[in-house]
């Protein structure tokens, strides 16, 4: 699918898209947005700059297609919280889920979205405010589901939604930090198996 895809000049790609996005994707993950160059980019993906600029425009456009990857189909993830036997359930599984991805035998540790960091530039603006929209997207996603077992009353009238759900955000990119520190994935779910006791 990938080679058969144009570039803007009408021409077939000469390399397959899908696994130089990966490539950059696994860049940017490692390096962050900021200190990822185009030469650290085009080295990773085996393209040459005018093919990045060709297929996926800047570095910036690249960096939110790499999140889009990373991030995956949000309407599954909102399907995973949903359809949780319990709001905890959906926030173990994410919780779980995180020390996984953030110690993957072929990935580099912690997580993509959290190594995107903020200057001062335009750009990097517009960066930090679509990762900081995935998490929210994640986060809402969450406290409705704790909002739902409130109304059910699997969980007590007075429960903070908004704030149990933020809890579990927190944690999440505690352990990614944690993981970029070279903390093994035993030792995360411990601490996130900890953080769950906090649950009402």
């Amino acid at each position: 699918m990938s080679t058969e895809r144009r570039a803007k000049t009408g021409r077939p790609l000469s390399f397959d898209r899908d696994a130089a996005l990966e490539r950059a994707m696994l860049t940017f993950w490692r390096n962050g947005y900021e200190t990822t160059s185009i030469t650290d980019l085009t080295a990773a993906m085996g393209i040459s700059t005018p093919s990045l600029y060709g297929s996926f425009g800047d570095k910036k456009r690249l960096f939110l297609e790499s999140v889009e990857l990373y991030a995956g189909d949000r309407a599954a993830m909102a399907e995973a919280i949903d359809s949780a036997p319990s709001a905890l359930d959906a926030a173990r599984a994410m919780l779980m889920g995180a020390t996984v991805t953030y110690t993957g035998d072929t990935t580099p540790p912690g997580c993509l979205l959290a190594s995107a960091t903020a200057s001062g530039s335009a750009a990097s603006v517009e960066v930090q405010q679509v990762v900081a929209g995935i998490r929210a997207f994640v986060t809402a996603r969450l406290r409705d589901r704790i909002e739902r077992d409130v109304e059910t009353g699997i969980l007590p009238p007075q429960t903070d939604a908004a704030a149990l759900a933020g809890l579990v955000t927190v944690v999440m990119q505690g352990l990614s930090v944690l993981a970029r520190d070279g903390m093994d994935r035993p030792s995360l779910q411990a601490i996130a198996s900890i953080a769950l006791e906090a649950w009402p």
